[in-house]
């Protein structure tokens, strides 16, 4: 969702499936779903490149396109099997598994310089949603997407008539602001904002918490107004899609375009030294030491940057991340209740369930088999639940909204527990962050811009420019 965000090496899946192999191996595409590698051995890793990136998610990849583009050489290490950090999807038993709930957006502006849409091949979702409440389902729709289906709501219990008409003024405000002014506006938690508009309590709980709370992992909805503002316009302006081949097919794709040999993935950095010259020198989990010529881009999770860089980091007021639970099933065709490709949200308040849809309804890519595939998602980790007791919930729940003589007989697919889904971006934030800690040093990822796909694509960049500026400038200077 949108990870958003949508966005998910920081999951913890209940797997063996995700051990990766202690060799370091060179990044080699085949397709969107499966990788090749070819092995590398220690003595035949590179020693010394022009610029070193750590971490292979989408900030990273943003870094290396960027730097690509200038014609710098640079090495990519990855400290798991594949990119995308996470941005991943597994395929398990002949089905597209997406590690965590993710949406990708189409009018993220940074997205639409960087990645081929068409090759992507974007399957779109109903522009609304259907909220379960007070035992039924109420839809809520896009008035200028679906007219019709917009005008038969005005009158559910989601919300009065006002707070319809409400949310319409909302959409033309953040599309009258420039990105820039939303991004550095003053800020307050998007809850606050939904109430100074003069949204309802009942449009609140029913749809902004588990909408929005979905895309940020926060049912509270304690994240800046500048991120609300951000997605609104994203939303106002574009499609909420799947890419045919899973989520993983956008970092894949960035990865394509690089350099063969640029990518060493099972290449795991533990520490950077400034010690011995000008431009950092990157020591590997085996043992190995790499040397930049210009400097490093770490591209990593906020936070793994305190181990790998101790004394650089300045030590701040931790905030909760956010985690979430993405629970994956299975059913015959018949065995599902609709086949629009909506999105459900739960706005009754109760129970774990925040959000579902039927997978394949949106992309039938996703399954080979012809069958269903369904993806529910909670807010939080449950640490203290089995994932037996996670899923017997779900069962329960979700036969309250469809029947349990049909609900009884999906299966279990896998579940995804993801500690680290997003950062958490409650006020007080800075979404422009300077990427530099210092010359030969740059830091990137979403936690310092937007925590959406775009941000962590923006980051990247930046931390690329940040970069080249500097050694423009010590070049001139010298």
């Amino acid at each position: 969702m949108p990870i958003i965000t949508l966005s998910l090496p920081s999951t913890n899946p209940s797997s063996s499936f995700f051990h990766s192999s202690p060799k370091p191996f060179k990044f080699n595409l085949k397709s969107s779903t499966q990788l090749s590698t070819t092995t590398n051995t220690t003595s035949s890793l590179p020693k010394t490149s022009k610029v070193i990136i750590i971490g292979a998610g989408l900030a990273g990849l943003a870094a290396a396109t960027h730097l690509n583009s200038r014609n710098i050489p640079f090495l990519l290490l990855e400290s798991s099997n594949a990119v995308g950090g996470r941005v991943r999807t597994d395929i398990v038993d002949g089905f597209l598994l997406d590690r965590g709930f993710q949406i990708f957006i189409t009018a993220y502006p940074e997205a639409q310089k960087l990645l081929n849409y068409q090759s992507l091949n974007l399957q779109k979702f109903y522009s609304g949603a259907k909220i379960f409440y007070n035992g039924q389902f109420h839809t809520v729709a896009d008035p200028l997407r679906h007219f019709l289906d917009s005008a038969k709501s005005l009158t559910n219990p989601i919300g009065s008539i006002f707070d319809k008409l409400l949310i319409g003024t909302t959409r033309i405000g953040v599309l009258t602001k420039s990105d820039e002014q939303i991004l550095t506006a003053e800020e307050v938690p998007t809850i606050d904002l939904l109430k100074k508009l003069g949204f309802s309590d009942s449009i609140i709980r029913r749809f902004f918490r588990p909408f929005f709370g979905g895309i940020f992992f926060d049912p509270e909805l304690e994240t800046t107004s500048r991120l609300f503002d951000f997605i609104f316009k994203c939303l106002a302006l574009g499609e909420n899609t799947l890419p045919a081949n899973g989520i993983s097919a956008i970092p894949e794709q960035l990865a394509a375009r690089l350099p063969s040999d640029s990518i060493l993935l099972n290449t795991k950095a533990v520490s950077i030294d400034f010690s011995s010259s000008d431009s950092p020198r990157v020591k590997l989990q085996n043992g190995d030491v790499l040397n930049s010529e210009l400097g490093v881009i770490v591209a990593v999770e906020e936070p793994a940057l305190i181990n790998l860089l101790p004394g650089k980091i300045n030590p701040v007021v931790k905030k909760p991340v956010r985690s979430t639970v993405c629970l994956y099933f299975t059913a015959n065709q018949d065995q599902i209740p609709v086949q629009d490709p909506v999105l459900f949200l739960n706005g009754s308040g109760k129970g774990i369930v925040n959000n579902m849809f039927f997978v394949t309804n949106v992309a039938p890519s996703y399954s080979s088999q012809n069958k269903a595939l369904i993806s529910v998602s909670l807010i939080g980790l449950f640490k203290d639940e089995s994932e037996d007791e996670l899923v017997s919930k779900v069962i329960e729940e979700l036969s309250d909204w469809f029947g349990g003589r049909m609900v009884k007989n999906w299966k279990h697919l896998r579940t995804y527990r993801i500690e680290y889904a997003q950062p958490n971006q409650c006020p007080p934030t800075n979404l422009k962050k300077n990427p530099t800690i210092e010359p030969g040093l740059y830091l990137c990822g979403d936690y310092l811009i937007s925590a959406t796909f775009d941000g962590a694509l923006v980051s990247g960049r930046r931390a690329a420019e940040s970069l080249l500026l500097d050694r423009a400038f010590i070049a001139n200077a010298s």
